[in-house]
């Protein structure tokens, strides 16, 4: 060993144990040796520093109850000054284990060893007893045994002096030669703090300090008592580091990491989101927040979970600056996927915001809104709610405005919206941007819809990928007219005639006639990729195109003018200009662009249908 210095004797009353320093004024040790502390003095001396008492205190405990089997079995001790020797230094979880097995020391203070002695042990293998505890088997057949006075003690890599953890238990027969260890990573469940001691391949003490605090902001609900909280009436008790009967336990602070929140979220469905369908399954369940996001730093491989935990918990955060800063976690971007190749000769000029609109499917007239923004080709997800109708439409304005914080300050942001087929006339370019600007958001930035169906459908996006390959050699685009009139047309034959023929599709009616909506769904079969219509407008009857002042007729011969020449991945632009303008006209009719319509999609400008539509933890 390196150094003994930080090795502790803990006396409580007649109870003696052993402990370690941890920082210049912290030590460790269990919650059992320490148990009277309500009546009794607490003091803590070190092997190497002249066996001088020095007071302490509890400030902090795992919340153990008093039974041997009971988890938490950790409590933390405050110095009454700051001591003047170099703590601990932890080990990487994993050191403890091998093939060969790793010699571990324990340094423990058993009767009439005040000075302390050593033990030597091994760890039987890493798998955790109840998920709490790593059993120790003796690492001879005779040495010094694990016996009271070492409860509380590091345990140590004889050959570097590191921590792994720390002896909790030892066999009730003195014949059975083991004992059970707190590993380091499980006391840092129940201490934080500890946390930021323990190496953790792809985080660093600061990431995980900034962690620790952006989980503490997540206030845990009114009522629920935290983690690591003794419950009112248990009993901490033990003798010279074993547990026995005592009086009723102390009451020190309590370790305080956030409980799981009730707000429609858990750890459980945090981590699997974090880890997905072939990452690591749940090792036990989870305590709180800190519990889980804590497991993914210390155990999971993929360095890249723990970010893609926090961003997830943002999603259910309301307070706008935690949000962000969870979303921002890590500082420094770690090992995230590479984003794809783009295809050849694809040019992605969109930044797109996504605004996804489902049916939640349990069928009580809730949807699954979800925000998401594009930078390159990298989709991050801003927001994912299960709301009411009537908290869709402020819930997305909320989420669009913070998504723009993702975009990079040249990008040209495309707002889409993604919705049901009956939404798909919803008058969302006329929502208002927000609580204090009224102007329409169809004038803030290009804006166009997506049919949910469509984008759901690997086939149609096949089919699309292909069109806009055709467009893309074509210096124009053809615009099919189906005009008032042709409500009539047989809807299969319309579908096979615009999928060899068409590159866009204008009607003159909107779909509100069930006779439109049938050859609307036609044109979506076909995978035509833009369609433009009126929102208001004649319901389409087979004679109103013999009238001279059809409107639709006049709405699609503008349209025509307009449209002539323009290359189709630009018209969200050209229509976003006809709305300003349309917005902004003092003439006493509306203009006829004012409830122009622009379903526009290109699957290569946003990559991952099926993306994140889905609650977590619904």
């Amino acid at each position: 060993m390196t150094s003994a210095s930080w090795h502790a004797r803990i006396s409580c009353g007649r109870d003696t144990g052993a402990g370690f320093l941890v920082t210049e004024r912290h030590v460790l040790t269990c919650a059992h040796v320490v148990a009277r502390n309500d009546t009794e003095t607490v003091a803590v001396s070190f092997a190497h520093g002249g066996h001088e008492d020095v007071p302490a205190r509890v400030v902090a405990h795992g919340g153990w109850t008093g039974r041997e089997t009971d988890p938490g079995d950790l409590a933390v001790l405050e110095l009454d000054r700051p001591v003047p020797m170099r703590p601990a230094e932890f080990a990487a979880p994993a050191d403890a284990y091998g093939d060969p097995p790793r010699r571990l020391l324990a340094y423990g203070f058993p009767k009439r060893y005040d000075e302390g002695t050593l033990a030597e042990y091994r760890a039987t293998a890493d798998q955790l007893i109840a998920g709490e505890w790593v059993q120790l088997e003796a690492w001879a057949a005779h040495g010094q045994p694990l016996v009271p006075g070492f409860s509380g003690a590091a345990v140590t890599l004889a050959d570097t002096g590191r921590v792994v953890g720390m002896v909790s238990a030892a066999a009730r027969s003195p014949e059975v030669r083991n004992g059970r260890m707190l590993p380091a990573q499980v006391m840092a469940r129940y201490w934080p703090r500890l946390a930021d001691l323990i190496p953790t391949p792809g985080h660093t003490r600061e990431q995980k300090e900034r962690l620790r605090h952006l989980l503490e902001q997540v206030e845990t609900p009114s009522g629920t008592a935290p983690s690591g909280t003794a419950p009112s009436g248990s009993a901490l008790s033990g003798a010279r580091g074993t547990a026995r009967p005592a009086p009723t336990a102390p009451q020190p602070h309590p370790v305080h990491h956030p409980s799981a929140p009730t707000q429609g979220y858990s750890p459980e469905r945090l981590y699997s989101d974090a880890v997905g369908p072939l990452g690591p399954p749940l090792p036990h369940g989870f305590t709180s927040l800190w519990d889980a996001a804590w497991y993914l730093v210390s155990e999971v491989p993929d360095p890249a979970a723990a970010a893609r935990f926090t961003e997830r918990l943002a999603d259910f955060v309301d307070d706008h600056r935690t949000r962000a800063a969870l979303r921002a976690w890590p500082a420094a971007p770690l090992s995230r996927r590479p984003d794809p190749p783009a295809p050849r000769g694809a040019t992605h000029t969109w930044s797109p915001i996504l605004v996804e609109i489902a049916p939640s499917g349990s069928g009580d007239g809730h949807f699954l809104v979800e925000v998401s923004a594009y930078n390159g080709r990298h989709r991050r997800v801003v927001g994912s709610r299960r709301l009411p109708v009537d908290r869709v439409r402020p819930y997305a304005l909320e989420r669009i405005d913070e998504a723009y914080h993702e975009l990079e300050p040249g990008a040209r942001e495309l707002l889409a919206f993604v919705l049901p087929r009956r939404w798909l006339n919803a008058d969302v370019a006329h929502w208002k941007r927000s609580a204090d600007d009224d102007s329409p958001l169809g004038s803030f930035a290009p804006l166009v819809v997506m049919d949910l169906e469509r984008r759901r459908s690997g086939g149609l996006q096949h089919k699309l990928r292909q069109k806009w390959q055709y467009l893309d050699a074509r210096p124009t685009a053809r615009l099919h007219r189906i005009d008032c009139w042709s409500v009539g047309q047989d809807q299969v034959k319309l579908t096979i005639g615009l999928r060899r023929d068409a590159d866009m599709v204008g009607f003159g009616t909107p779909p509100r006639a069930d006779s439109v909506r049938r050859l609307f769904q036609a044109s979506l079969n076909a995978a035509v990729p833009v369609m433009l219509w009126p929102r208001t407008g004649c319901r389409g009857e087979h004679r109103c195109g013999e009238s001279a002042d059809c409107r639709g007729a006049a709405f699609l011969d503008r349209l025509a003018d307009h449209l002539a020449s323009l290359p189709p991945r630009e018209l969200p632009l050209y229509v976003h200009e006809l709305r300003e303008t349309a917005y902004a006209s003092d003439a006493p009719e509306p203009h006829w662009a004012y409830d122009l319509a622009l379903l526009w999609e290109d699957p290569e400008c946003l990559p991952d249908p099926v993306g994140y539509l889905h609650n977590p933890v619904g």
